[in-house]
């Protein structure tokens, strides 16, 4: 296919479920009221909402018309950096909804709930032997709720040993919800820089690191697309005074199967199953983010553990130095059955996922190298970092450029993040997408870069294809519409 994957077509509009709604329409038989009719109480609940009433097809026609306006990873390349958003393949799904783990209720008996409890087991087992770690733990329920799990592990770890840290180191191309979880946690985040290669130097980390520091917050590779090359020095200088190495794993995809994160120093991992282990991505969750740790903190997991005694698997909460609770039940169990489900399909290719991951981000680097601004001309990792610099003479940046994609049919990269890059173009291709996909994204953008510098005219306000062309996101944030 020589054209753009962008196209105008039939898009319907659609209003607000509020506007459709007649009186007396009805989409649903209720059953007979066992009961007798009674009003709500107005002066004790407020006045009640006023629902429109629908028929079924009016219900069915909204939200099918409301889904062809979506854009997500079951329609086209979504090359989002630092996100992984690669394809979910259909079979978790079907594992997932098999009878006896969608029925699966939290409140039955273990001896009913031997076959949930015995994938967790096994998954557990499995993402320590992928990271290189000795323990996990399945119940945080996001990437976020992982990094917070792993500084409550740091602090009842200094607690056990009568120590008080007040501090965690954060490099500036960490995840921007390091530093965040770390002051949660009551930490002070100290900022540290990378060096002209785009990773830590141990010499930087050396001069922060004392006795009241409680570690580090490593991403790695980082958000410039990077391995921290330094990582076992850093880790030796953290251990030296009694510090702890926090590993983010969100970026995980580039390295399952080629690194181990136990040999590299690393004391702490959370890894997001919806970014590397092909589990649903974003819409507020459910989601799961895993935590690794190294043998001396495993007593600091939290409660309950699966264990296994014989043939039988059981919960216990026997673990009087565990940070305790962290989710209702046991965590977001769906989707752990997708991950286990990934993992087993693949087995030993998952080391052939990171590669192609790698070899894809590295084709489009090179690629666009020259046509966009490459801050830092070294091989790649997962993902690769350009910015505007070569269009600021056309005051054409980094935003006019992505939005004028989507006229072509591709969803935007992540921009102006990492922070140390101005005007940032983060691609993320993952492993799921074929060299035409990807020859066709490197074209769009080889276009829209060429319209910068023949008509910017065309960038500025666009897109002007898609049913909505460009919002005043400051605006949205400011006074969102949040009732009708």
């Amino acid at each position: 296919m020589k054209e753009s994957a962008g196209t105008t077509g039939l898009i319907l509009n659609e209003p607000v479920l509020f506007e459709k709604g007649r009186k007396g329409r009805c989409g649903i038989s209720l059953p007979r009221r066992d009961v007798a009719f009674f009003p709500l109480d107005e002066t004790l609940a407020g006045p009640g909402p006023n629902f429109p009433d629908l028929s079924e097809v009016d219900v069915v026609r909204h939200y099918t018309r409301l889904s062809s306006w979506n854009f997500g990873v079951d329609t086209g390349m979504y090359p989002l950096g630092s996100c992984t958003m690669k394809y979910n393949p259909k079979t978790n799904e079907k594992q997932a909804a098999l009878p006896g783990f969608a029925g699966a209720h939290p409140l039955l008996p273990v001896a009913l709930s031997q076959g949930v409890l015995k994938i967790m087991y096994e998954l557990e087992r499995l993402l320590a032997e992928i990271t290189g770690m000795d323990a996990v733990t399945l119940q945080p329920a996001a990437g976020a709720h992982g990094e917070l799990t792993g500084m409550l592990v740091f602090h009842a770890y200094h607690k056990s040993k009568g120590s008080r840290r007040s501090k965690i180191i954060v490099p500036d191309t960490a995840h921007g919800t390091n530093p965040a979880s770390a002051a949660l946690c009551g930490y002070s985040p100290v900022n540290v820089k990378s060096n002209e290669r785009g990773v830590l130097s141990a010499e930087t980390i050396a001069e922060v690191m004392d006795e009241q520091t409680a570690g580090i917050m490593v991403t790695n590779p980082n958000t410039l697309g990077f391995f921290e090359e330094n990582i076992r020095k850093i880790a030796e200088i953290v251990h030296a005074k009694d510090g702890l190495v926090y590993a983010d794993g969100a970026n995980m995809n580039a390295l399952m199967g080629i690194v181990s994160s136990g040999d590299i120093g690393v004391d702490v991992l959370h890894l997001n199953l919806h970014k590397t282990f092909s589990t649903p991505h974003g819409g507020g969750g459910p989601g799961a983010g895993p935590v690794c740790v190294a043998k001396h903190l495993e007593p600091f997991l939290p409660v309950p553990r699966v264990l296994k005694k014989g043939e039988k698997y059981f919960l216990s909460e026997d673990f009087p130095q565990s940070i305790g609770k962290l989710h209702a039940f046991y965590g977001n169990v769906g989707i752990m059955i997708r991950a286990y489900s990934y993992i087993m399909s693949l087995g030993a290719e998952l080391k052939k996922v990171s590669q192609l991951a790698v070899l894809n981000a590295n084709y489009i680097k090179e690629r666009l190298k020259g046509i966009l601004h490459l801050p830092y001309d070294r091989p790649c990792m997962h993902e690769c970092v350009f910015s505007d610099k070569n269009q600021a003479a056309q005051k054409v940046t980094t935003l006019d450029m992505v939005k004028r994609l989507m006229d072509y049919g591709f969803h935007p990269p992540t921009i102006y993040f990492p922070l140390v890059v101005h005007g940032a173009i983060m691609i993320e291709p993952t492993e799921t997408e074929s060299k035409e996909e990807i020859d066709l994204f490197i074209q769009a953008f080889k276009d829209v870069v060429k319209e910068a510098g023949d008509d910017p005219e065309k960038l500025y306000g666009a897109p002007w294809r898609p049913k909505v062309t460009r919002l005043d996101e400051t605006e949205a944030a400011r006074h969102p519409c949040l009732t009708y």
